[in-house]
């Protein structure tokens, strides 16, 4: 199976931990070149969805698609993912730049330091990007999330709450990467509660409500 692939969909998809239904129910179908946002209230299921479509969770019941086939545990999808989560995907004791180098050599992407170079620049990181990473804030840390997720040009995009911690200067850095991803041809779905910003980037809006996806619109 080629790693690219221009469709996800879960189909039936639900999850439990434990006693508690996290996921119930869950239909959704993402496509290429598109931004889907996930909205709904704390506990409604987005960031659980979103680590099933990452294949960092085995669904309960149902399937996560790639291209109508399915994706088993190991399957070599994961590596055009690109996730950010809620959890800091980093190693704190080293900085924005040794980061960055770390996954361009895990990813071995040919001209890594220019690539790096200009993520650090694009999202305003160059002022702290030789310091460990334990000493950013939230926002600095999210900006260096960002940088990460975007630098193998992942085929599938996940963002859990981008836009945490995130100043002006931040969202619209944000908002003109994303524009760009999906001019690329990148598959995006991404979890918000901010509903205006969500209608002025998603293609598609989803809303989960108790772990169903309740409504659709575009």
């Amino acid at each position: 199976m080629h790693p690219d692939f221009n469709k996800v969909r879960a189909v039936g998809v639900a999850k439990s931990f434990g006693g508690t239904l996290a996921v119930a129910h869950a239909d959704l179908t993402l496509g290429t070149g598109t931004v889907t946002t996930l909205e709904g209230a704390n506990g409604s299921g987005k960031s659980t969805l979103l680590l099933l479509l990452a294949l960092l969770l085995r669904p309960t019941r149902g399937q996560v698609l790639f291209d109508e086939k399915p994706a088993g545990p190991a399957w070599h999808a994961r590596g055009r993912i690109g996730l950010v989560a809620h959890f800091p995907a980093a190693y704190l004791d080293l900085t924005a730049r040794e980061n960055l180098t770390l996954i361009a050599k895990l990813h071995g992407i040919s001209d890594a330091y220019t690539k790096i170079e200009a993520l650090v620049e694009r999202f305003a990181i160059t002022e702290f990007a030789d310091r460990p990473m334990r000493t950013y804030s939230r926002g600095q840390q999210q900006r260096v999330a960002l940088a990460r997720s975007i630098l193998p040009a992942p085929r599938l995009l996940l963002l859990d709450e981008p836009t945490t911690g995130l100043d002006g200067q931040g969202l619209d850095e944000l908002e003109l990467a994303l524009i760009e991803e999906r001019e690329r041809g990148a598959i995006i779905a991404l979890a918000t509660h901010d509903r205006v910003w969500a209608r002025k980037i998603a293609d598609h809006r989803v809303r989960l409500d108790n772990g169903k996806v309740m409504e659709m619109e575009s």
